[in-house]
């Protein structure tokens, strides 16, 4: 299912933004940024509730144009694509935040839910840069902010296919800042700790250390992330003083201690 509708004013000089996993999280707190900021807005997500985060956000000024589409599927994408070609503007900027995760062991998962992380994480954000991209690079100017996670410097025990997506994630961002460093166009990679968002409840990690754990504050991930874009920096370990030095102790420890310290905090606890 695919829904377009403009909320707010008509077409303006101001800039313009897509922010993908738009209607809750990290990626509503993204899209208040950028509102907040002067751009007007194309905002997405499968569930309808991104037209009440459409209307939220056209308070402020913007001109909000949401798109309900499932970024799994290869025709979402496209539709979302066609949607932003069809305000006949220019895209200044686009947050690729939209994603999922599974907790669990690897066995117990089921191998459809495996690849609904894998579609929505990696296939939907390759997908959606190489429309993105290729439009930025024909007029050298454009930001792009992917978020990745603090995840993808750790092997993900019980969480394997969603922490590898996001290894992915962060080593695809750094690959393209490199093929366009001598062009106009920025990429930032934002990589937030564990948030306070509905993501480990719809990760089935509610019986988990993580899940149950004090977490950072979104609106707090997406205000670092959106400076971090603004000014134009490689990436963002985004959230509290204690993500950020697990995310300084993350470029240190090795890979096994990493492996068993993420196990400790996503193995689901035993009844």
């Amino acid at each position: 299912m695919t829904d377009t509708t403009l909320t707010g004013a008509g077409p303006t000089a101001r800039p313009l933004a897509l922010v993908t996993g738009a209607s809750s999280g990290i990626g509503l707190e993204l899209a208040k940024q950028f509102a907040e900021h002067g751009f007007d807005l194309v905002v997405t997500a499968e569930d309808p509730t991104v037209a009440l985060a459409a209307e939220g956000l056209a308070e402020s000024g913007a001109a909000v144009q949401h798109v309900q589409a499932d970024l799994r599927t290869y025709d979402g994408v496209e539709q979302l694509w066609a949607a932003v070609r069809a305000t006949g503007r220019p895209l200044d900027a686009a947050a690729l935040n939209a994603g999922v995760g599974r907790g669990g062991a690897f066995l117990d998962i089921d191998l459809d839910d495996e690849f609904e992380v894998i579609d929505l994480n990696v296939r939907s954000t390759v997908h959606l840069a190489k429309r993105v991209l290729r439009d930025m690079a024909s007029r050298d100017a454009g930001r792009v902010l992917v978020t990745s996670s603090i995840a993808s410097t750790m092997p993900g025990s019980f969480q394997a296919v969603y922490n590898a997506s996001k290894s992915f994630l962060q080593s695809f961002t750094e690959a393209l800042q490199n093929e366009l460093k001598d062009t106009g166009v920025t990429l930032t990679s934002l990589m937030p700790g564990p948030t306070d968002t509905e993501f480990f409840h719809r990760a089935d990690m509610d019986d988990t250390t993580v899940g149950q754990s004090s977490k950072d504050d979104p609106a707090q991930v997406a205000k670092q992330g959106f400076e971090a874009l603004m000014d134009g920096k490689d990436k963002v370990v985004a959230g509290s003083v204690s993500t950020k030095l697990q995310g300084v102790a993350n470029a240190v420890l090795p890979d096994k201690l990493k492996a068993a310290a993420h196990r400790q905090m996503a193995e689901p606890k035993q009844d």
